[in-house]
């Protein structure tokens, strides 16, 4: 399995505290059956996001864990109009590897009318959004069908593990449940931040995914379709979401 979205740097925002919790993680995620773990290291208004400082600090991960699992740099990237503005001027300092894709996390408190006119924007750029976590968002989750759309402009949807296991609590449950049934989700990625609440596993979350969609769907939300993101590559499973 291949992780797009997880916290594994140490010292660096709000994921691990230390070298050893980082290392943990890693043991965590190696034991769950996770290959390939894309580091993403906010950048936002609080965490300054330094491409080659972060790029050194895998580096140094890498030596401590050995060859398995395998490691990216990308970036939680908080969608505002100042980092808009970064993104389109250095598409490549925020990027995931060397890849067109961008993980886009929105506002818990706003979210602009014009977000598809935002993703459309990027794509004439030739960046292709993956936007993270919506079942989490509380605009989101009243909301719903703006997922539906924003999928349907092709960005591409990325549902945290956790929300489909009931961590997050019930809201959110439903919500990732309800763009499942709707083939509204395209990746689960665990946006894990530490080693006992918000840890780095995938298998629980593909095994509910399979309950409700099947296990040919519940596989290429974390193999196939996260293995193509890595690679820079179209996902070979996107069906189209249900609208009606």
């Amino acid at each position: 399995m291949i992780d797009i979205h997880c916290h594994i740097l140490p010292e660096v925002d709000d994921g691990p505290a230390s070298w050893d919790l980082s290392v943990e993680m890693c043991r965590i995620a190696a034991d769950d059956g996770i290959t390939h773990i894309v580091a993403t290291p906010h950048a936002n208004h609080r965490y300054a996001y330094d491409r080659p400082y972060l790029l050194g600090v895998v580096e140094q991960l890498r030596a401590k864990v050995g060859p398995a699992p395998e490691f990216s740099l990308g970036c939680d990237f908080h969608l505002s109009y100042e980092n808009l503005e970064r993104v389109l001027d250095r598409p490549q300092d925020y990027m995931i590897g060397d890849t067109n894709y961008l993980l886009i996390e929105l506002s818990n408190y706003s979210i602009p009318a014009q977000l598809g006119d935002c993703f459309r924007h990027l794509g004439d750029h030739g960046l292709r959004p993956i936007l993270t976590h919506p079942e989490r968002n509380p605009i989101l989750q009243r909301t719903p069908q703006r997922v539906l759309e924003y999928a349907e402009l092709g960005c591409l949807i990325q549902v945290t593990a956790s929300s489909l296991t009931g961590f997050w609590g019930e809201r959110p449950e439903t919500v990732a449940r309800w763009l499942l049934d709707r083939s509204a989700v395209h990746i689960l990625a665990t946006d894990a931040h530490d080693a006992r609440r918000r840890v780095p596993i995938l298998s629980a979350a593909r095994n509910a995914a399979a309950r409700i969609v099947g296990a040919e769907y519940a596989a290429a939300l974390v193999e196939a379709n996260p293995g193509a993101v890595v690679k820079g590559q179209p996902i070979p499973f996107c069906p189209r979401p249900v609208t009606g």
